[in-house]
């Protein structure tokens, strides 16, 4: 038998993209870069209690990415980051085969230009992709996997397609990636068994000396090996109908200085509802029922703006309510749910309430046995910004398959994807 697959995290936030590689079995993760302390937290967390790697502490590096010699040779006590021997020593005298990650997707969406007076031209995070190049040009994989939002295809920091700025390097450092992006590289998530609709962009970068027909092998990556994966779509239904009812209380409880409007159940961790005031819990009752009866006065964008308005006094050019259909698939789960959870409103009209971080999570395809230890706010943004890992292991099960065509020299076939 070879040996695993080596590979870094790199963006590497929970843990959702690097959870299905750990799950299928044949890679080896030798580091994982994040620089949010909460995400690392929980990293290092699901590491050792799941995956049973002792020194998760050691290997979850709590790091700047753009400051890229430090992350390669180490550094020392860094007042907000500690001190560590580097990446190079993590890596040591392994051969690295794969590099994950995607730069955060914030300056890439399509919503975030659109609330920036600037379009997101000036935020530095447009170009976090150029440190996670310096890294795949310092170590050199077979392939590297860069996932990201599909506005990432129409951004211009600086007044240059993204996209443009991005093949340029990656061909500068010797890799190759699909010549059609919009057309190939756009996979929608729902196919691949996440309840959510979840579109996103997964960038796969081959190695040019590494294969005779980089071009081709890319194509049949995208159109044979991954689709071989898909499965039937999941509804919410599918994904959070037999957890705990919890229902609105009768009155507000404080306990321990913490406010309660909802009952709330111990026996699975992460379900606990957020504190609602009585207006909101009458306008989620009243939303979800109109749906329920098939009245359907509420169910149009004009429609809720006006309800809004009437409810607070206040405009807003987006209608701020989403009740979840139980027959299909969720709206995509976003890390603006830390903010507030009024676009996605538990659809059984009893309860009355937003979804529970534990139902964030499974709309996400994260087990339960995965526990979130931080603040319920921080809990709602990593899951909101993670890869879902239900897609992550049929990512890891199809460049499985890649990994194996580049070591032989060959281009496999849609059976080949289905067998394997």
């Amino acid at each position: 038998m070879s040996r695993p697959y080596n590979f870094i995290d790199i963006f590497a936030g929970c843990g959702g993209l690097s959870e299905g590689f750990k799950k299928h079995g044949k890679y080896n993760m030798l580091a994982a870069v994040e620089w949010e302390k909460p995400q690392v937290l929980n990293l290092i967390n699901r590491l050792e209690t799941k995956w049973g790697i002792l020194d998760a502490k050691k290997r979850v590096m709590r790091f700047d990415i753009q400051r890229t010699n430090e992350l390669f040779e180490g550094w020392t006590d860094d007042k907000e980051y500690g001190s560590h021997p580097g990446l190079d020593k993590m890596i040591n005298s392994n051969q690295l085969d794969l590099i994950i990650g995607g730069p955060p997707c914030q300056a890439y969406s399509v919503a975030g230009r659109i609330r920036d007076v600037n379009g997101m031209r000036d935020d530095y995070r447009n170009y976090l992709f150029e440190s996670y190049l310096k890294i795949v040009n310092r170590y050199r994989p077979k392939l590297f996997v860069f996932e990201n939002v599909p506005g990432m295809l129409s951004a211009k920091p600086g007044g240059i397609l993204v996209t443009d700025l991005i093949k340029k390097q990656i061909n500068d450092i010797g890799y190759e990636i699909s010549e059609d992006l919009r057309g190939s590289a756009q996979i929608d998530l729902t196919d691949y068994g996440v309840p959510q609709k979840r579109k996103r962009v997964i960038i796969v970068g081959i190695r040019k000396d590494k294969h005779l027909d980089a071009q081709s092998l890319l194509k049949n990556f995208y159109k044979a090996i991954l689709p071989a994966f898909k499965e039937e779509t999941r509804t919410v239904k599918d994904a959070i109908s037999d957890l705990p009812k919890l229902c609105p209380l009768d009155y507000d409880k404080i306990i321990n200085t913490k406010k309660f409007s909802h009952q709330f159940n111990s026996s699975v961790p992460n379900h606990s509802p957020r504190f609602h005031n009585r207006r909101d819990i009458s306008t989620f009752e009243l939303l979800a029922k109109d749906i329920e009866t098939g009245n359907n006065l509420y169910v149009s964008t004009e429609s809720l703006k006006q309800l809004y308005t009437k409810l607070t006094g206040r405009t807003s050019n987006i209608h701020k309510y989403h009740v979840l259909r139980w027959d299909k698939p969720s709206n995509t789960i976003p890390a603006h749910l830390y903010k507030d959870g009024l676009r996605h409103i538990h659809p059984d009209s009893t309860q009355a309430r937003s979804i529970t971080v534990r139902e964030a999570a499974r709309l996400q395809t994260f087990d339960d046995d995965y526990i979130f230890i931080s603040s319920a706010g921080d809990n709602y943004k990593m899951i909101g910004n993670a890869v879902p890992p239900q897609f992550s292991e049929k990512l890891a099960l199809s460049l499985d398959i890649l990994l194996d065509s580049l070591r032989n020299d060959y281009i496999p076939d849609t059976v080949t994807a289905l067998t394997n």
